[in-house]
């Protein structure tokens, strides 16, 4: 699945680093700044975020054992396929 961050990753270990040391170390209203900053809706953000978490588990909930399989085998059968 491709990644969907618009960012590429510094490739110098040290700018990596000092990324995830900032990121770590962020506090929250820097963080909603960056995300209004960005033009999305922190509200929707959030939803979304909330959705994400839900989506799979409700999915496997609402098929039955034969329906996973079906999805399980198509899924295989495409991972083979390349």
């Amino acid at each position: 699945m491709p990644k969907r961050s618009s960012k590429a990753p510094p490739t110098d270990p040290n700018q990596a680093g000092f990324a995830a040391v900032e990121q770590a170390t962020a506090d929250e209203a820097e963080i909603l700044r960056d995300i209004e900053e960005s033009g999305k809706d922190p509200a929707a953000v959030a939803l979304g975020r909330k959705g994400g978490l839900k989506g799979g588990p409700a999915r496997k909930a609402a098929l039955t054992p034969a329906q996973r399989k079906a999805a399980a085998q198509k899924a295989a059968a495409a991972r083979w396929k390349k």
